[in-house]
């Protein structure tokens, strides 16, 4: 049984910072891809950010050099780093594994709501 809690979000001013974590359980973060995706209202989910299971790393446009993803392999946990924050960056985070082939697997978490505003 696979559980993922996300956490860390919250209301932010734009250049802002925050850190979001994905507390995995059931699975091991070590042997799966593991990414970022986030939902804004009447806006399809996008993934934001993965980590492959060997350390590489994807960014969407829009964040790239702006978020990091990283792992704590002892806690089991995938981190977002985000900086530089933009208001368009409001949106439910998610975090998720995903499939070699790119699709994401059938369990999510409740998210963590990013609110960017001044």
């Amino acid at each position: 049984q696979v559980q993922l809690v996300e956490s860390g979000g919250g209301l932010v001013q734009p250049g802002g910072s925050l850190r979001l974590s994905c507390e995995v359980s059931g699975a091991s973060i070590s042997i799966n891809n593991m990414g970022w995706y986030r939902q804004a209202p009447g806006k399809q989910r996008e993934l934001v950010a993965g980590i492959r299971r060997a350390g590489s790393a994807i960014y969407a446009d829009s964040v790239k050099g702006r978020f990091t993803i990283s792992r704590d392999y002892a806690k089991n946990t995938v981190y977002l780093q985000m900086i530089s924050l933009k208001p368009e960056d409001t949106a439910v985070y998610y975090c998720n594994g995903f499939h070699d082939s790119g699709s994401d697997y059938a369990y999510w978490g409740q998210g963590t709501q990013v609110t960017v505003s001044s």
